[in-house]
């Protein structure tokens, strides 16, 4: 069967199981036709009717509302009816098979949403967050997916393609006048106004570093010595007995993780086996799989025994490109004070983590180390890919800047600029491939 945007769809919008009320939505041109038929009754634009629902041979399936959402005012901006009924399982599916009878396909993961958003309900970015809504892990991070989907961000990247679209009026109407006597591009007029767009991109973009923290957390990987105290960190951050701590090095052979929150900043954090030469093939898989999560990592923390005598013995395996903070560990067996120091561009924290000393200062290093401010209202829900449009946008003008004040280029500062505005113009949709739609919407759950 050949699948299309013109074909009326359905699915069960409620979670899977048993609950005291299911929704199934339709949505397109035969919703409401199709609705009368298992109601067998006319419905009226947004009025609740309650109804016995009916199966082809007249026998009562459930009963419960009916609401009808003529097009463009719905959801989808098609004409919609969501069915609502008892939230049995086996009742859902019944009353389902009923609707797809009727000449109705089942809805594909997202396709109402995807429906939105080709209707011009909502932008791109506005679509992306019902799903970030839907699986927000932390109160910080539904009310910002809110934001998101109330367009706070859409309407800040609309801004910035707005000062675009004027900037490449202006140089390319400079291009066209080569020839007058007044310089366009050398007055500083454009000059201030790029600057003024970059300051203006980069305070976009350290916001939607914050979002992009809040929906996916930051990867912390513990890493150390043997017995250094990675597993106690573990468990303390965690608030529960996660591993399994003792005084015999080694104890942790294989990789443990923890996903928790700090003052609603999301964190994975991954405690690994201790980093050491040995000749136990269980040890050495375990050292393995560390090294491999190190990798993968936003943050390592490095624990150090104080009284290490070789403290710097592992810095030379740990990668140079992912950032790095020693924890120096047991201050208490020296009797030294909590510190947090920088020395070689390297943050260095004094702490005991048996005795909770100086856990204060970590925890605060660790939401300083990514930006996150737990504080800020105005921080809206961004992924991976909404970073990587801006931080495009924002090489594209710099390379434009660097075009007017070094070489008066016309031509090649107006390219710079078209290009970051596509990429910017991506964020909510204006420039969007078909794969890139599909991927998106594929990832939401059915029903939305």
């Amino acid at each position: 069967m050949l699948i299309t945007h013109q074909d009326t769809i359905a699915a069960i919008a409620t979670p899977p199981g048993n609950g005291g009320v299911g929704i199934i939505r339709i949505s397109g041109k035969k919703a409401k036709q199709i609705a009368e038929l298992l109601i067998n009754k006319d419905l009226q634009a947004r009025h609740a009717h309650y109804s016995s629902f009916y199966d082809a041979d007249h026998s009562i399936i459930d009963s419960g509302l009916a609401i009808f959402f003529p097009n463009p005012a719905s959801f989808t901006g098609e004409d919609t009816v969501e069915i609502q009924g008892h939230g049995g399982a086996v009742i859902m599916d019944i009353l389902l098979k009923r609707i797809l009878s009727l000449g109705v396909r089942i809805a594909k993961p997202g396709e109402f949403s995807e429906r939105a958003f080709l209707n011009n309900k909502m932008d791109l970015a506005q679509a992306e967050a019902i799903a970030d809504l839907i699986e927000s892990s932390t109160e910080k991070s539904a009310r910002s997916a809110q934001k998101s989907m109330q367009g706070v961000f859409s309407r800040q990247v609309n801004e910035l393609v707005e000062e675009l679209i004027a900037l490449r009026i202006y140089v390319e109407a400079a291009i066209d006048f080569v020839d007058e006597e007044i310089d366009f591009l050398g007055d500083g007029v454009v000059e201030k106004r790029v600057i003024r767009l970059l300051d203006s991109i980069q305070n976009i973009l350290a916001t939607a570093q914050q979002g992009r923290l809040l929906r996916d957390g930051m990867t912390v990987v513990l890493a150390g010595k043997p017995n250094a105290g990675k597993s106690s960190l573990l468990n303390a951050l965690a608030g529960h007995e996660a591993a399994i701590v003792t005084d015999i090095a080694g104890t942790t052979r294989d990789v443990l993780k923890e996903r928790i929150q700090i003052d609603g900043m999301p964190l994975h954090i991954i405690d690994t086996a201790g980093l050491h030469d040995s000749d136990n093939a269980v040890e050495q898989e375990g050292i393995r799989r560390a090294h491999e999560e190190i990798q993968k990592a936003d943050k390592i923390l490095l624990l150090i025994d104080v009284n290490d005598p070789e403290p710097d013995k592992l810095l030379k395996i740990l990668p140079k490109h992912i950032s790095l903070s020693i924890i120096y560990n047991k201050i208490d067996l020296q009797e030294l004070a909590p510190a947090i120091v920088e020395k070689d561009n390297v943050t260095q924290l004094y702490l005991s983590i048996k005795k909770d000393i100086g856990m204060d200062l970590l925890k605060q290093h660790l939401k300083q180390s990514v930006g996150f401010d737990g504080t800020a209202d105005n921080v809206f829900i961004a992924r991976r890919r909404h970073i990587d449009a801006l931080t495009k946008g924002q090489e594209f003008v710099q390379n434009a800047l660097s075009q007017l004040q070094h070489h008066q280029a016309g031509e090649l500062v107006a390219e710079d600029l078209r290009q970051a505005q596509n990429h910017l113009g991506e964020i909510t949709g204006v420039f969007t491939s078909e794969d890139l739609l599909g991927k998106i919407f594929s990832s939401f759950c059915i029903g939305k």
